[in-house]
């Protein structure tokens, strides 16, 4: 028994690569937190290719709250351990009726560290069913490395257009979420999500942590928030916390912090437009 998830819990995302759903947020908290997301956007556009789309905890001190819940956090000790980073904030959101989707991958390929230890954690800011173009997942691909193509497709919301060929949708999962429910997949589980055919945004927050023994193999700087517990290793630049929402100081450093990772991410590619 962990101190949040069950030893059943713990021992299905071991074995298989995902556990899903847990609730988290309120729908009052739930509604705080779109609310807050739509604020923004309604002054300065949509999230989606924005600079503050990723490393969020740095533009916005309520991203930085939410990743710092404690009942999240404790589910996050229960899988990696007391000490404990944020690697990245990213938001995925596909508008209602639209073509966006996210090609099958694997983030262990591309994100340069050097352990499989990591836990993604997306948070549903909205209904995220099946129809919405809610994430799949490969049970048990998080111990295997799968052949990825490039294939910049506009349409596909992965940096490179990242897809896994030959994928069986007859052997994966889909992950169904309702607004403030959360599910958790490993850094090397094969996952992708389809179109929204609703009329509601699909939207989606999520958040990378992990041990602070790992290392980033393909830059010489990175930076990760410290969540929980102590971190002896500094591998990674302890990112400060916003005292307000776009503070300048915060947002200097993330500029840094936001290049550092797009760097990573088209490490090796033929780097595009696209923003991260």
């Amino acid at each position: 028994m962990g101190r949040s998830l069950s030893a059943e819990q713990i021992a299905h995302y071991e074995e298989e690569g995902w556990l899903s759903p847990l609730d988290l947020l309120t729908p009052g908290e739930v509604a705080n937190v779109r609310a807050e997301l739509e604020a923004f956007e309604a002054t300065h556009g949509p999230m989606s290719g924005r600079p503050e789309r990723s490393r969020a905890y740095l533009p916005f001190r309520w991203v930085d709250e939410l990743m710092r819940d404690e009942r999240l956090v404790d589910m996050v000790e229960d899988l990696i351990g007391p000490n404990i980073l944020c690697w990245n904030a990213i938001f995925w959101i596909k508008e209602a009726g639209t073509e966006s989707f996210v090609g099958w991958h694997q983030d262990a390929t591309y994100w340069g560290l050097d352990n499989r230890e990591l836990v993604s954690v997306w948070v549903a800011l909205s209904n995220a069913t099946e129809e919405a173009g809610c994430m799949r997942v490969l049970p048990g691909s998080h111990r295997t490395e799968l052949d990825h193509d490039e294939t910049y497709n506009k349409a596909n919301l992965l940096t490179r257009g990242q897809d896994i060929r030959g994928i069986d949708e007859a052997v994966t999962v889909a992950m169904p979420l309702e607004p403030g429910q959360v599910s958790f997949h490993n850094v090397g589980t094969a996952h992708g999500s389809g179109s929204n055919r609703t009329d509601d945004r699909r939207i989606g927050l999520s958040l990378h942590y992990l041990p602070t023994h790992t290392r980033q193999t393909l830059a010489e700087w990175d930076s990760a928030a410290l969540i929980r517990g102590i971190d002896e290793y500094h591998h990674f630049d302890h990112a400060p916390r916003p005292p307000i929402n776009l503070d300048p100081d915060t947002m200097t450093y993330h500029a840094r912090s936001a290049d550092a990772l797009r760097r990573i991410v088209y490490k090796g590619s033929d780097t595009s437009e696209r923003t991260l």
